[in-house]
């Protein structure tokens, strides 16, 4: 009983799209571990972009510092 934990800064991000991830990850467990899509737990944790550092950086302050 896999248990896949997705973590990512929260973004327009849509329940297709969130679909669609849990899906292929449930499809590769099983294709390369043989492991039941049924039984294949896929959480995605969306982290808020002010609590996702890089280089000492939050990701709000990347983001906005790129897009001006």
């Amino acid at each position: 009983m896999p248990y896949v934990n997705v973590k990512i800064a929260k973004g327009p991000i849509t329940l297709e799209q969130k679909e669609e991830v849990m899906a292929g990850i449930s499809e590769v467990l099983q294709r390369v571990l043989n492991k039941k899509p049924e039984t294949t737990y896929v959480v995605i944790e969306e982290i808020d972009t002010d609590n996702w550092g890089i280089g000492g950086e939050s990701l709000t302050t990347r983001w906005a510092l790129r897009s001006s």
